[in-house]
């Protein structure tokens, strides 16, 4: 896939699968902006690994549940570049992928469905919010948001995560009908289990081993199995697609 003159926003990217997609599109020649939260040092080093890869990027710290530090950071982006191509909304709430401490439905409280929810669709509406008008201009753009296979099937049930990312799938598919008209596609990355990363660090081996067996693929995801996926919908070999869910997770779902 050639990405050179592109702008892409991925979110959460100073690690895991953000910083994976971030360095797929930057050997593609992209100009890609690493947004992160918290460590400038890691989104740096996720930086230079982009341009050593041959593109361009810029870290650039904003929270993306701050409506208004969103909007500053789209409205930089696209003052700098002149456009906008694709953004991938990456980030999430922090959550342990720990099926023996997970909080069982009877322990949990409506506020712990209300922070996972802030952090998949809120987070997702205020970058949209910000950079719809920015694709508008150019009637072009893409949207890819990373959702789970678990909001097919619940291998596990953490509840108020596969209902926050259950919310972002109905929210992707109601814009991109929206959208369409105007050039502008949304569709949805939905990984299993992805391993290493700093949520699945906690996952225990037997569950790793119980998922394997299942997948028919015979193993986990890694963070640049999911990169993959993510620039096919942000690409124009995608361009006759939007509301759909990609699953990336070696056949354990399959739709």
């Amino acid at each position: 896939m050639d990405f050179r003159g592109q702008t892409i926003i991925v979110t959460g990217a100073s690690r895991g699968i953000g910083a994976a997609i971030a360095r797929a599109f930057a050997a593609e020649g992209a100009n890609v902006v690493v947004n992160y939260l918290q460590n400038q040092e890691a989104a740096e080093r996720v930086v230079a690994a982009c341009k050593a890869s041959g593109g361009d990027a810029w870290a650039v710290q904003a929270d993306v549940t701050d409506k208004d530090a969103i909007t500053r950071m789209v409205d930089t982006v696209a003052e700098e570049f002149g456009w906008i191509d694709a953004v991938v909304n990456n980030a999430f709430r922090p959550y342990a992928f720990d099926p023996d401490n997970r909080k069982r439905f009877d322990e949990l409280d409506w506020t712990d469905y209300s922070q996972q929810v802030d952090g998949a669709l809120q987070a997702v509406y205020n970058l949209c919010h910000a950079v719809v008008p920015v694709m508008k201009k150019r009637a072009k753009g893409s949207i890819v948001n990373v959702a789970t296979d678990l909001v097919a099937r619940a291998v596990v049930p953490y509840h108020e995560y596969t209902t926050a990312k259950s919310a972002l799938v109905g929210f992707s598919r109601t814009l991109a009908a929206e959208l369409g008209p105007f050039g502008i596609r949304v569709n949805c990355v939905a990984p299993g289990l992805v391993y290493p990363t700093d949520a699945s660090r906690g996952t225990k081996e037997a569950v790793k081993d119980s998922i394997i067996a299942q997948t028919p693929l015979r193993r986990i995801a890694t963070p640049k199995d999911v990169a993959g996926p993510v620039m096919f919908l942000a690409s124009d070999w995608s361009r006759f697609m939007t509301g759909q869910m990609l699953y990336v997770d070696g056949g354990l779902v399959m739709d």
